[in-house]
């Protein structure tokens, strides 16, 4: 997500933020278009498997969701009464990650609700490391259908190995999987992915599922066909990248994935302490 773009989603987050005895807090009704949903029936059920969420975190929902009714007015000018929640942080951060994770809005959401600052620099910081997990789930699973496909293809663990490190060499310029590793400084039994940048982990990922693509709609069979589809992938994607200017092998590496992982843990422990109570209802 571009810099400008964060910026101006962040200013809309904040100017519905209210605060009362030092605890911040979000309306429901305000928050929805905010995330990207219309219908207050589909934002309501996404608000209870947040509430559900709460729970079995061992958190008490009471403290973080509290319904409300309210007057509104009708296109008629008619007024009625209608549902809303006041949100805690922790229950807005929750509610995101309960959300539509193909919706912009939801993606940004999981990073701003996260943080205990509303500095821009630091909801950017973790924004950028949500998007790099993802894709690297992406490719996991990715690889993980691609091992599958392969199995049942005749080919064994130690064929995937070289099937996926071909792939690998076709993408960086003739360089292998050990290759990369020893350039970039990493240990060889570690999964070179988990060191690459965003861009590279998605060029992998789109290349390993036009393999999968292709493999299941055209029943390709044995190693030595299966290798040949995934270095052409792996081809074109580099090529695709080349036109713009960027070539793989020649960016520097990432923080450590699971580094990443163990921090946005320890950070998402943070936000249910340091996002308060709700005020008790008079």
């Amino acid at each position: 997500m571009k810099r400008e773009r964060i910026s101006i989603i962040k200013q809309d987050f904040d100017s519905i933020v209210k605060t009362e005895q030092g605890v911040e807090y979000w309306t429901a009704r305000e928050l929805m278009s905010r995330l990207g949903y219309d219908k207050w029936e589909n934002f309501e059920s996404v608000i209870k498997r947040a509430i559900e969420s709460c729970a079995t975190s061992g958190v008490n929902p009471d403290d973080h969701f509290r319904k409300v009714m309210e007057i509104a007015m009708t296109g008629k000018n008619t007024p009625r009464e209608r549902t809303d929640y006041l949100l805690t942080r922790y229950a807005c951060y929750l509610i995101a990650q309960n959300g539509d994770p193909k919706k912009e809005e939801i993606a940004f959401a999981q990073g701003y609700f996260a943080v205990q600052t509303r500095k821009q620099e630091l909801i950017e910081e973790r924004i950028s490391y949500i998007e790099r997990m993802e894709a690297r789930g992406k490719l996991r699973e990715s690889e993980k259908r691609l091992s599958k496909n392969i199995y049942e293809r005749g080919v064994d663990d130690a064929g995937f190995a070289r099937v996926r490190s071909k792939g690998d060499t076709a993408l960086f310029g003739g360089l292998s999987t050990q290759q990369m590793k020893d350039r970039l400084g990493i240990k060889s039994k570690r999964p070179l992915a988990d060191f690459l940048p965003t861009l590279t982990i998605t060029a992998k990922n789109l290349a390993t599922e036009m393999t999968n693509y292709n493999v299941e709609e055209n029943n390709i069979q044995g190693e030595y066909a299966i290798t040949g589809e995934h270095v052409q992938n792996n081809a074109t994607i580099r090529k695709m990248l080349g036109e713009r200017g960027i070539k793989p092998e020649e960016l520097p590496p990432s923080e450590d994935i699971k580094k990443l992982e163990r921090k946005a843990k320890a950070e998402d422990k943070k936000v249910v302490v340091k996002s308060g109570k709700l005020p008790k209802a008079k």
